[in-house]
């Protein structure tokens, strides 16, 4: 597994950059602030621990593990699970490259699982920092967050989309 990037914010604010995840679920608990645990392919060992930290569904970690899922949202007890398809446009080879995010969104935690490298959600971390008084909302803020970067990277794929559809009708007429 790669860890991403891995924080304890309160009050939207990062308060820690734990080195592992063991340190991650005691910081959590003594601050009672909320953890963003970004993950990369992470293995089966790796993606359990978190499942018995945060209490998550079997069937959600299963799908987290597993991938290839298709886009979904499902409801377990008090948290949600995501499954997001985000797009973007290779312009060298014309071609739309479809990611896949699986994200965990509980009461003091939101987990994103990657198997691809897009989206950027780098950047969605150093916006959401930027704006403590939004990040202090929550974990629906992140989860905001990482759907507007989501959707936000379709815009480009569409276009690049339509300029091949163009230049193949400026080939045929």
């Amino acid at each position: 597994m790669t860890m991403i990037d891995n924080a304890v914010y309160v009050n939207g604010v990062r308060t820690a950059d734990p080195e592992d995840l063991d340190e991650t679920y005691f910081l959590l608990r003594q601050r009672e602030g909320m953890a963003w645990i970004g993950l990369y392919r992470p293995d089966a060992e790796e993606l359990q621990s978190v499942a018995e930290e945060f209490d998550l569904s079997p069937l959600a970690v299963e799908d987290a593990l597993a991938g290839h899922q298709r886009a979904k949202l499902e409801h377990y007890g008090d948290s949600l699970f995501l499954v997001l398809r985000p797009a973007r446009y290779l312009d060298d080879v014309e071609k739309v490259d479809f990611g896949e995010i699986h994200v965990f969104v509980g009461q003091d935690y939101v987990v994103t699982v990657r198997h691809a490298e897009s989206p950027d959600l780098a950047r969605v971390r150093r916006r959401m920092e930027a704006m403590p008084e939004f990040l202090a909302l929550g974990p629906d803020a992140i989860l905001y967050g990482i759907l507007d970067q989501v959707v936000d990277e379709y815009e480009p794929a569409a276009a690049g989309l339509e300029n091949d559809i163009d230049e193949i009708e400026d080939d045929l007429f």
